[in-house]
C-alpha cells in the first residue's frame, strides 16, 4: 500500500499463522509525540530509520539524523529493484513499489563527507561545555564564571583559542577576580586548560568557530515539496563519542530555543533522529538528564519530532522513555541477565496483544521484523502488532565518494559553510591587551576605573597604576567594537545556559 494523505506506511502486522492481518502507519499528526526504535545489532533498525526518514520526507517534514555507519547515506541516490526487497514488498502487498531518491544535504564537523557544521563556544554554553569536557562540579564552577566575565566585557567566545585566551586571564588573575566573581581555583583552571587540549587533540577545534550553523538550514523543503534530509556523517565523529552526543544535544536544545510555539500541527516541522542514544546517558549527570527529559517533553509544543535509536530500551532512562509514544522494537537477545531484563522492559512498555506473548515474542523476530506500537485515536497506543516492516525507496547501503561529491555541490547551502570566518573575539583582544601591557606606558593618564588585573597587574606602584587607565581607554574601544555585534549573541546564550534555558 503507498504512503497516504496523513500517514507513513511503516509495514503490515502478521497474525499468528504467519497471514496478513493489517497495515500499520504512523500518523503524522502524532510525529512530534517522539518515538522509539530499539533492537540488537543486525536486526534493521537503521532501515527502519531509513524508512521513517522517508516517510517524513515525502510528506513534505524535513529530517535531521546521524549516519554512523555510513549505510543511511543511500537515501540520496533512487533504489534498485533486488530480489529481497520485492519479496517483502510482495509479502505486505506493497503495490506499486516505487524507487525514489530524496533530497539530502549531507553534513561533517571534519568537513570532509559534507558541509561543515559548527557552533561558538558562546552558543554551546556552560553545561554542555561542562558535560564535553568530562568538568567537576568546581571546574564547572570556573566555567560559568568565565562565561559571565566575557559577558559583561563583551568578549565573544568563538572558538577554542577564545576560550583558551581568557582561562589564561583568570589563571593569572584568579586572586583579584575571585574577590569579585567567587572563588576561582588555579587548579581547577589548569584542569580545563588541559581538558581544551585534549579537545583540540580529539579534533574539537573543527566544531567551534563560524559560520554557526543556522537551525533554518536544516529545516528546508525542496521545490517538489520534499522535506529535505539533513544527513550528518558521524562514523569519524564515533571516535569521540562525548563529542557527537553533545553536539547531538546541542542542536536539539538550539531547536527548543529558536522555534516558536505552535501546538500540535497536522505534520512536524522536524523529525530528529538521535542514533545511538545510550551515549547522550551513559555517565551523564542526574541535572543533565533531567534538562534532556523536559526538552523531550516540550519540545513536542515546538512541531519537533524525537526518535531515540538505540539497541536496548534500558538505554533510556524511564522519564524519558515515558514520552516516546510511537515504539518499533526489533529482536533483543536474552543471554545475560540485564538482556533478560531488557526484553522484559520493552515487552512491558506495550498495549498488549492478546494473541502473542511479547516477552517470547521479542526474541524469535526475524531481520527486518519488528513488534510495532504507535498513537491513534486521541493519541493512545495502538496494541502491539508483529509486523514486517516495509523496504525503503532509497538505496540500502552507502553512496559512493562520487555520488556524494555531486550531492554536495548541488546542495541548496553549498558555500554557506565550507570557509571558516575568525572574526575579531576574545582571542585578538586579550593578545592585544597583553602587548599594550608589556610596551612602555605614559604616565599622563588620569584615574578611572578598571578591571582587576585585565592585562595588566593590579599591584604596581601608583604611577604605573595611573597608566594602567589608559590602556583601559583602549580597552574599551576595542570591547564596543566588538560588543555591538556580539552582546546579544553572547548575552542570550549566557542567560538560557544552554538547557538551562527552560522557563519554570
Amino acid at each position: 500500500m503507498p504512503q497516504q494523505d496523513g500517514q507513513i506506511f511503516v509495514g503490515a502486522s502478521r497474525n499468528p499463522d504467519e497471514s496478513i492481518n493489517k497495515d500499520e502507519f504512523l500518523t503524522l499528526k502524532f510525529g512530534n509525540r517522539h518515538g522509539l526504535v530499539t533492537g540488537a545489532t543486525g536486526t534493521g533498525k537503521t532501515v527502519t530509520l531509513q524508512v521513517l526518514a522517508e516517510g517524513f520526507s515525502k510528506a513534505g517534514v524535513p529530517v535531521f539524523c546521524a549516519d554512523i555507519k555510513g549505510d543511511l547515506s543511500g537515501i540520496a541516490v533512487k533504489g534498485e529493484a533486488k530480489d529481497f526487497l520485492l519479496k517483502r514488498a510482495e509479502e505486505i502487498g506493497l503495490s506499486p513499489y516505487e524507487f525514489d531518491q530524496f533530497p539530502v544535504i549531507f553534513w561533517d564537523i571534519y568537513g570532509e563527507k559534507g558541509h561543515r557544521v559548527r557552533t561558538t563556544i558562546a552558543e554551546m554554553g556552560p553545561l554542555l561545555l561542562a558535560r564535553l569536557m568530562d568538568a567537576s562540579e568546581a571546574q564547572e564552577g570556573v566555567l560559568n564564571i568565565a562565561f559571565k566575565i566575557a559577558d559583561e566585557n563583551g568578549l565573544a567566545l568563538l572558538d577554542l583559542k577564545d576560550f583558551q585566551a581568557l582561562l589564561n586571564y583568570m589563571g593569572e588573575n584568579a586572586s583579584e577576580l575571585s574577590s569579585k566573581y567567587g572563588l576561582i581555583s588555579k587548579s581547577s583552571v589548569g584542569s580545563l586548560q588541559r581538558s581544551l587540549l585534549v579537545l583540540e587533540q580529539q579534533g574539537a577545534e573543527n566544531f567551534f568557530g563560524e559560520p554557526a550553523l543556522k537551525i533554518s538550514d536544516i529545516m528546508r523543503v525542496s521545490n517538489d515539496g520534499y522535506g529535505q534530509v539533513s544527513v550528518l556523517a558521524a562514523d569519524k565523529l564515533m571516535m569521540n563519542p562525548r563529542l557527537y552526543a553533545t553536539f547531538l544535544l546541542w542542536l536539539l536544545s538550539e531547536l527548543f530555543e529558536e522555534l516558536p510555539e505552535v501546538g500540535d500541527p497536522e505534520k512536524p516541522k522536524l523529525v530528529f533522529f538521535f542514533d545511538e542514544a545510550h551515549l547522550l546517558f551513559n555517565d551523564a549527570p542526574k541535572v543533565l538528564i533531567e534538562r534532556v527529559e523536559q526538552v523531550v517533553r516540550l519540545i513536542r509544543s515546538k512541531g519537533v519530532g524525537v526518535y531515540f535509536v538505540t539497541q536496548n530500551p534500558l538505554d533510556v532512562p524511564e522519564t524519558v522513555l515515558a514520552q516516546l509514544g510511537n515504539r518499533v522494537q526489533h529482536a533483543l537477545r536474552a543471554y545475560s541477565p540485564r538482556e533478560q531484563k531488557a526484553v522484559q522492559t520493552a515487552a512491558s512498555t506495550f498495549r498488549p496483544n492478546p494473541a502473542f506473548d511479547c516477552t517470547q515474542v521479542i526474541t524469535t523476530l526475524g531481520t527486518g521484523e519488528a513488534l510495532v506500537s504507535m498513537l491513534e485515536g486521541k493519541g493512545a497506543p495502538s496494541i502491539v502488532e508483529r509486523t514486517l516492516i516495509r523496504p525503503p525507496s532509497g538505496r540500502i547501503g552507502p553512496v559512493s565518494d562520487a555520488e556524494r561529491r555531486a550531492v554536495i555541490n548541488a546542495s541548496p547551502v553549498a558555500g554557506l559553510y565550507d570557509q571558516t570566518i575568525d572574526r575579531e573575539s576574545a582571542y585578538e583582544i586579550l593578545t592585544e591587551r597583553a602587548r599594550k601591557a608589556a610596551a612602555p606606558q605614559s604616565d599622563n593618564a588620569g584615574d578611572g576605573w578598571t578591571l582587576p588585573g585585565f592585562g595588566g597587574d593590579s599591584n604596581k606602584t601608583s604611577g604605573r597604576g595611573r597608566s594602567g587607565y589608559q590602556r583601559e581607554t583602549i580597552m574599551e574601544a576595542a570591547l564596543k567594537s566588538v560588543a555591538r555585534t556580539v552582546a546579544t549573541q553572547v548575552g542570550r546564550a549566557l542567560v538560557r545556559g544552554i538547557l538551562g534555558s527552560l522557563k519554570r
